[in-house]
């Protein structure tokens, strides 16, 4: 009998891993890898086993980030060469390779992304077998609604177990001395501020999640249409905002972006658009400037990749776009902000805080090993559990290594 969450552990069967009979026999053949990443690493380094006992330090040209990384098989540096981070997954969870603390490796990785070139990444057709997949899971209107229930119908009981109780499952900001209820608050309290919120605005929320904003800019004077495609946050939301008897302020909506056509006083969207992906920028963009007013504002919150970095991360699928957010895509800053000012819509104060996430996430990792612990999680299989640690650690280094920033924007319409 399958548990809750399966269906993600299960999610990678259509990407190619490297992990086929001929790659475990051409194995001795990728040993070169080493050599490679000894020489790319230009600042920090591995310490590494490798699967015959010995040690060896890989890297260590400058100062930077250091790994302890012990090499149970090479397999799992065939799985690397070949197919990138899916197949770096798959070889962790098949016991391949092991480290004490795996966001250090993220993190390095990530820190050296631009000089390791294609070493780590997917390539030849394993690269166009995951791209392939990737795409078959576009965001269609009809296969967005599958994706979104993919991730966030895990069960809002799932989500309760471990993040705040604002429900907030995005970057928290924080100031000297904040808790994650208090750095969520000023998150979206700075977000809130781009709008400039009254009595009487009328506010749109692009992916409204669980109604933490929606709430706040309600009790600020707002009346708030919030969207979303999940049947579990939308319950939630509507529960919540009744709690707080503000129904009459707020209208949560099952309804997809592209089928709204109203007018606005101000936008707001918190790392929904990562949801996206790339083919439907335009589209989320033509949401936002149809729907907003002549001089209306708009703040968004979301998650961007290294320009540098963008096209080859483009041209396959990695960990989190094969197991855990389909169809996702980060952000390439300067493609999409041309694209807002293409739409009349400006690109104003944009304020990144990246190693906010990474402390974000180190704190989710720590509230969901609690919440494991004792035993609130049952329903959901080891397989799963170790998936999702993964994630939360793979991201944490991603945003240490600095690849990867989340910032805020405000945007005004012409």
């Amino acid at each position: 009998m399958a548990s809750r969450g399966d269906h993600l552990v299960r999610a990678g069967r259509h990407f190619a891993s490297g992990g086929t009979v001929a790659g475990r026999l051409l194995a001795p053949m990728f040993t070169g890898i080493v050599k490679q990443l000894d020489q790319r690493l230009a600042r920090g380094g591995i310490d590494a086993t490798l699967p015959d006992g010995s040690r060896r330090r890989v890297g260590f040209n400058a100062p930077g980030p250091v790994a302890v990384v012990h090499l149970k098989s090479w397999t799992a540096l065939v799985r690397l060469a070949l197919t990138g981070s899916v197949g770096w997954y798959k070889a962790w969870a098949a016991g391949e390779w092991a480290s004490p603390d795996p966001v250090s490796l993220f993190e390095l990785f990530m820190a050296n992304a631009v000089s390791l070139g294609d070493v780590a990444r997917a390539k030849g057709p394993t690269r166009w077998i995951n791209a392939a997949a990737h795409r078959l899971r576009d965001n269609g209107l009809l296969q967005a609604r599958e994706n979104i229930a993919a991730h966030y119908d895990l069960g809002n009981d799932f989500y309760s177990a471990w993040l705040d109780p604002s429900m907030s499952y995005s970057a928290a900001r924080f100031a000297e001395g904040d808790d994650l209820e208090q750095a969520q608050r000023r998150k979206v309290g700075l977000l809130l501020d781009r709008l400039d919120i009254r009595p009487g605005t009328r506010l749109l929320e692009v992916g409204c999640g669980w109604g933490s904003l929606a709430i706040e800019a309600a009790k600020r004077g707002a009346e708030v249409t919030g969207l979303t495609l999940s049947t579990e946050q939308k319950s939630y939301a509507e529960e919540k905002i009744a709690a707080e008897q503000l129904s009459d302020r707020v209208e949560i909506r099952l309804q997809d972006y592209r089928e709204i056509s109203e007018q606005f006083d101000a936008v707001a969207s918190v790392e929904m658009v990562e949801a996206v992906g790339e083919r439907w920028w335009p589209a989320y963009l033509d949401a936002i400037a149809s729907n907003l007013r002549p001089g209306g504002r708009a703040a968004l919150q979301y998650i961007s990749i290294d320009h540098r970095l963008f096209e080859d991360y483009r041209k396959s699928a990695d960990f989190i776009q094969a197991y855990i957010f389909p169809g996702g895509m980060l952000l390439d800053e300067p493609r999409f902000s041309a694209l807002a000012r293409e739409r009349g819509l400006s690109w104003e104060d944009r304020d990144g805080f990246g190693l906010d996430y990474a402390r974000t996430l180190a704190i989710w990792r720590e509230r969901y090993d609690a919440a494991v612990g004792r035993g609130e999680l049952e329903e959901f299989s080891s397989a799963f559990h170790d998936l999702w640690r993964y994630y939360l650690m793979y991201c944490e280094g991603g945003f240490r290594g600095g690849g990867i920033d989340v910032a805020q924007v405000t945007m005004v319409k012409a």
